[in-house]
């Protein structure tokens, strides 16, 4: 079994899970272009039938940071935008189009076309960039028979194809999104689906995310390890982030997987 190294710690593991936005993929050039997308889409959408929308409700809807000019910079690792899946962000939407004065049926549906403009927007902007170190810690577990998965609270067919974007996807033996399971994180669902197809056991297994949505589904499914990672370049304390996390790391270098000589 190979061992996980983390601040000169060692965890003996067969596999390593994965969040993917905020993880293995920048969260802000990712998400932060597709909810200016969304929000401006549907701000249009509503001024047309003559409905208000403030855009200074965006950062307590969303759990976002924004600049003077409105674009997000920065995320609550604790807020919607970061732990929600994509039906939660959708509904949340959704609410300010029904206090705006329309049907729950016409702000879903109006969710639904702001959600297919910014899908394309992402399309053709492409703008998936892996977090530093991350090829390279992903070629290192592969080399030393390391078990590769991604979960996330994004759809499976999003995941997928964001991860073919960053040219990493042939890295994982198995992607779950939010759509395979009852109940998405914190719960330990799909990290129990993610180890059964593996064919690992939990407690062998390491979890990586950047929110403590990602450290509890690992605490609650009864992982080998939780661990945060988080920039350090952004404001506040890391480790209060991620009360749940075993391990909290700033970026993939403090990582490192040995395996013994008799396993070679």
């Amino acid at each position: 079994m190979p061992d996980l190294i983390i601040h000169n710690r060692t965890y003996k593991v067969t596999g390593i899970l994965f969040d993917k936005d905020g993880t293995l993929l920048d969260f802000i050039a990712m998400w932060g272009c597709w909810s200016e997308s969304v929000f401006h889409s549907f701000g249009e959408q509503l001024r047309s039938r003559g409905l208000a929308f403030d855009p200074e409700v965006i950062p307590s809807l969303w759990g976002s940071r924004h600049d003077e000019a409105g674009y997000i910079v920065d995320y609550d690792r604790n807020g919607p935008l970061a732990m929600g899946s994509m039906q939660d962000l959708y509904a949340v939407l959704a609410w300010q189009g029904y206090l705006a004065g329309l049907s729950w049926a016409e702000a879903m549906e109006l969710v639904q076309y702001a959600r297919k403009h910014a899908d394309l927007e992402l399309a053709r902007l492409r703008p998936a960039r892996p977090l530093p170190g991350t090829l390279r810690f992903l070629q290192s577990c592969k080399e030393n028979g390391m078990k590769l998965g991604v979960v996330t609270a994004d759809d499976t067919e999003a995941a997928i194809m964001h991860l073919e974007w960053l040219g990493i996807k042939q890295y994982f033996d198995v992607i779950i999104g939010t759509d395979q399971v009852e109940q998405g994180k914190p719960f330990p669902d799909m990290m129990v689906l993610a180890c059964r197809l593996l064919g690992l056991a939990c407690s062998d297994t390491a979890i990586i995310g950047d929110t403590n949505g990602d450290m509890r589904m690992g605490q609650a499914a009864g992982a080998a390890v939780t661990i945060g990672i988080a920039d350090a370049a952004r404001e506040g304390t890391a480790t209060a982030w991620f009360p749940n996390a075993d391990e909290v790391i700033e970026g993939y270098g403090q990582l490192s997987i040995r395996r013994h000589a008799h396993e070679r």
